[in-house]
């Protein structure tokens, strides 16, 4: 996995730097065409706010998108969310639907759209994605972009950087390293959200942390059924996960007091039966990877639901971004 290669500036590395560097160039000139008016933005009737971050792979992108949304929903606002939709089928803008699945729309919109209980949107274009989420749901007064820090097509109020504790890793552009864009970039979003351990990789740019927790799981076959990590430990477990950082959930598990033989797959891994060969007590999944997973094996599977905690109020400070400092 090119993961193992962006952890340090080895010879695989630097093999792939001229690509890197053809890249980055190519990744500013189409900034900077972009800040020039050369391409259009398109803004819309309502607030955009951007969750995304600069490197390839999932750094806690969706339980912040998640998060956001309900906070920004208690306070009175009405968010619709717009994402890719990777790993699901086709590109055309449409919305997630209640049987949807997520070879149809993608693992993490079918997770947004689930916990969330916000129109989810997805489309290659995510303008085109928002515009008929905004057709369908007039009512909706803002738009959180999951991803799409890069997609500058959908002009966008705010700015929302997710960093984990991987940081930039050997900080080269794409192939050598993980950046879609320079480190200087992280100075102009509004916020940054360190999830977990991260440090911040710039200055003068609000701070926000994000811990995600999570202690409880339910059964995936049948999810009324639930139960503690106590309850789980002594078998002889199984941990399998497809997201962006697969030791995150691992060294969650461990925080339990469970002992795991732990297997990581790509992100937005698409599961089949001989993943899942064991012959032990049970297996432990994220909740985005049990999307993906139900009939493929006769052992048990214990789903891991995660809630994130942000601290300070970052939804308060979305919303004196977006309408101005509340009256006193």
């Amino acid at each position: 996995m090119l993961t193992g290669i962006w952890r340090t500036r080895g010879f695989a590395a630097l093999a792939l730097l001229p690509i890197g560097l053809l890249f980055a160039l190519l990744s500013s000139l189409r900034r900077a065409a972009y800040r020039l008016g050369l391409i259009a933005s398109v803004r819309l009737p309502v607030p955009v706010i951007v969750i995304g971050n600069i490197i390839a792979g999932g750094a806690g992108k969706t339980p912040l998108t998640l998060w956001l949304a309900q906070q920004l929903a208690a306070l009175g606002r009405k968010p619709g969310i717009v994402s890719r939709g990777y790993g699901g089928g086709g590109n055309a803008a449409r919305k997630v639907g209640a049987g949807a699945t997520a070879s149809d729309v993608g693992d993490e919109p079918l997770l947004l759209a689930r916990r969330s209980h916000c129109p989810v949107y997805i489309g290659v274009d995510r303008v085109a994605a928002a515009r008929a989420l905004l057709a369908a749901h007039p009512e909706c007064d803002l738009i959180l972009c999951d991803d799409g820090l890069q997609h500058y097509t959908l002009a966008r109020t705010l700015e929302i950087a997710v960093i984990d504790r991987r940081g930039l890793m050997n900080g080269w552009p794409l192939p050598a390293g993980p950046l879609r864009e320079p480190k200087g970039r992280l100075k102009e979003v509004d916020a940054l959200v360190l999830n977990g351990a991260a440090t911040a990789p710039v200055a003068d740019v609000p701070v926000f942390r994000m811990r995600l927790e999570g202690g409880r799981f339910y059964r995936l076959d049948e999810p009324t059924v639930t139960c503690a990590a106590s309850d789980l430990a002594g078998r002889r477990l199984h941990a399998v996960a497809g997201i962006g950082e697969p030791q995150r959930f691992f060294d969650h598990l461990a925080g339990l007091g469970l002992h795991c033989e732990t297997h990581a797959f790509p992100d937005h891994h698409c599961y089949t039966r001989a993943d899942f060969a064991f012959a032990d007590d049970a297996i432990l999944l994220t909740e985005k990877d049990a999307l993906k997973c139900a009939g493929l094996t006769p052992l048990p599977i214990w789903v891991l639901p995660v809630t994130a905690r942000i601290e300070p109020d970052l939804a308060r400070f979305v919303l004196e971004k977006i309408d101005g400092p509340a009256s006193a």
